[in-house]
């Protein structure tokens, strides 16, 4: 069973082995203000844990810019352009995959990058959240291009870069059972996938150099989604330096916004 105590003998495993273990924090599919919202940046605030917001752009609301505005600390990446699934029935949903030429694809990102801009102005960072985690490597291969410098998917990565001048930076702790009953996988899974990826980064598993991703998902939270990442925050908001920002893990200087 993966416990609380198991996540500090983990963490302590790494401070004994002279490394230093990194998170990360990404919350997806954010469009507007609201409740949900208010309650993702008091804990943000309460904590003072680095956040990652992936914004739709082709959904965004004023009210979101509004609110972001006050917040310039809360990182901005692009998710997608409006989330809309192309694939067919057969295949997992997408919005960037195989199913439409690249030409279209990379127009929509490139609308997406205009609306992001006009919003968000240079709290936008140039990364690159695909919706639902997947797609096409055609599409991959043109991002640095049209200016994204970053992109996160999920699951450990295989290389800091997955094309030349793109860094991928992942996550890999999804607290939702999206299978099931769409609510908290609990605690002892979620642990067990947060510890889980820091021992194999410690052991040399899969890259060590890539911080642990928490993602969370605002709008679809439960009450024990809310209760674990209060939890998480709390016992994790004392090490020093354990939490990362996003500008940080993707090496982005303020030029390349």
């Amino acid at each position: 069973m993966t416990s609380w105590s198991a996540l500090d003998d983990e963490l302590e495993r790494w401070r004994d082995d002279g490394g230093t273990p990194s998170l990360w924090w990404r919350d997806d599919d954010a469009t507007r203000d609201g409740e949900a919202l208010d309650r993702l940046i008091a804990l943000n605030r309460q904590w003072n844990i680095p956040l990652a917001l992936a914004v739709i752009p082709g959904l965004a609301e004023p009210s979101l810019a509004e609110t972001l505005s006050a917040r310039p600390d809360i990182a901005i990446l692009q998710h997608g352009f409006r989330h809309t699934n192309h694939a067919t029935s057969a295949d997992k949903k997408s919005e960037l995959g195989p199913h439409r030429p690249v030409v279209e694809i990379i127009g929509q990102l490139n609308e997406g990058r205009r609306l992001m801009q006009f919003l968000f102005g240079d709290g936008s960072l140039p990364v690159l959240v695909p919706p639902w985690n997947r797609v096409d490597p055609r599409v991959v291969a043109e991002l640095p291009d049209v200016g994204f410098h970053g992109i996160s998917g999920f699951q450990a990565r295989a290389g800091r870069e997955i094309a030349p001048g793109l860094v991928q930076v992942n996550t890999h702790v999804d607290i939702i059972d999206w299978q099931q009953h769409r609510g908290f996988r609990g605690v002892e899974a979620v642990l067990g996938d947060l510890c889980g990826h820091l021992a194999a980064r410690r052991t040399g598993a899969v890259d060590a150099s890539e911080p642990t991703g928490l993602l969370t998902h605002h709008m679809a939270h439960d009450d024990a989604c809310w209760a674990f990442i209060e939890a998480l925050l709390e016992r994790t908001s004392l090490g020093v330096d354990l939490w990362q920002s996003a500008a940080g893990i993707f090496a982005l200087r303020a030029d390349l916004h």
